[in-house]
C-alpha cells in the first residue's frame, strides 16, 4: 500500500512560522514538524530529552536510535529535532543543480534535517544529521534530495552526516535504551555513592556472575520487591558511577565488565553538591 503523501500550505507554513517552529534554543525550541503533522508514518515516537527538558519528535525507530546516543555523549549540549531549512536557498539550489525541489500538489515544500547537534567538541561545535535506512539509498530521488540538503549545509559551513542504521550496532543502542529511563528523576549524589560502595562489596564477591543474577539474588536475601537491586544498578550505569564498554550487551554484563568511579571524582561530586 502507497504512503499517503501529507500536503502542507503555505498557509499553514505561515502559521507555524507563528507558531515559533523551527525557532528557540533548549526546552523552548519548537520543531518544524511534529508526530501530529505526519500521522500514517507509524513508527514515530515522543520522548522527553534530560539535555532539554521537554519532548523531542522522532519519525522512526533510527531517529530514535540517533536521538538516544546523541543524549548519551557527554559532548552534546543541544539537540533541534526536525529543524527546517531556509526555503529560498533549497530552491536556489535545487535550480542550480538542476533537482527538483520538494513539491507536493503544486506547494513548494519546506525541506528539513532530522537533527541539529550542538557540542562542546572543538572539531564539531554543531553539526547536522539525516538519518535514513540503508535500503532507501538505493531511490534515485532520495538521493537528490540528500544531495540538496548536504549542499544546504555546506553553504551554512556546517558538517553534515548521514547516518544508517549499519552505523548503530544494536547492543548500542539496547543498551542505551535500557537506561535513558533510568536517568530521569533527582537522585542525591550522596544516595549514588553510598550505592556504590555496596554494590561494588556485592560484586566483588561474584566476579563471574552477571548483574542481573546478583541483583536477583539480593531481592530475594533482603527481601526485596522483585527488580528493586536490578533499578539501582541501572540508575549507578545510567549516571556514569560504573563504566562499562557500551558493545557488550547489559543482559552479559558481569562485575568484572564495570569501572566504577574513582575516589577522586566521587569526593568532587560531594563537594558540589555540599
Amino acid at each position: 500500500m502507497a504512503k499517503k503523501k501529507y500536503s502542507h500550505t503555505d498557509v499553514t507554513f505561515q502559521r507555524w512560522i507563528k507558531e515559533g517552529r523551527g525557532a528557540g534554543r533548549g526546552r523552548d525550541y519548537k520543531p518544524w514538524l511534529t508526530v501530529r503533522d505526519l500521522p500514517s508514518l507509524g513508527r514515530s515516537h515522543r520522548i522527553f530529552g534530560h539535555k532539554s527538558q521537554r519532548t523531542h519528535h522522532l519519525f522512526s525507530d533510527l531517529e530514535l536510535a540517533v536521538f538516544l546516543l546523541l543524549e548519551w555523549q557527554t559532548t552534546t549540549l543541544e539537540i533541534r529535532e526536525q529543524f527546517p531549512l531556509q526555503r529560498e536557498l533549497t530552491i536556489e539550489i535545487a535550480e542550480q543543480c538542476g533537482i527538483p525541489h520538494p513539491s507536493v500538489a503544486g506547494v513548494t515544500q519546506y525541506m528539513s534535517s532530522d537533527f541539529l547537534v550542538t557540542a562542546s567538541q572543538a572539531e564539531f561545535p554543531k553539526f547536522a544529521i539525516q538519518a535514513k535506512r540503508s535500503e532507501d539509498l538505493v531511490k534515485p530521488r532520495v538521493i537528490e534530495k540528500l544531495e540538496l540538503e548536504r549542499q544546504y549545509w555546506q553553504r551554512k559551513n556546517t558538517p553534515w552526516f548521514l547516518i544508517t542504521e549499519k552505523e548503530i550496532p544494536s547492543a548500542v543502542f539496547q543498551n542505551i535504551e535500557w537506561l535513558y529511563p533510568a536517568q530521569r528523576g533527582e537522585i542525591a549524589t550522596s544516595d549514588l555513592i553510598h550505592r556504590l560502595s555496596i554494590y561494588n562489596h556485592h560484586f566483588a564477591e561474584r566476579p563471574d556472575s552477571t548483574i542481573i543474577n546478583i541483583a536477583k539474588s539480593l531481592d530475594v536475601a533482603y527481601a526485596l520487591p522483585v527488580g528493586e537491586s536490578l533499578r539501582e544498578i541501572r540508575q549507578l550505569l545510567a549516571h556514569r558511577f560504573f563504566i562499562f564498554d557500551l558493545y557488550k550487551p547489559f543482559r552479559k554484563l558481569t562485575p568484572a565488565d564495570l569501572v566504577p568511579l574513582d575516589t577522586a571524582t566521587m569526593e568532587v561530586l560531594q563537594h558540589v553538591q555540599n
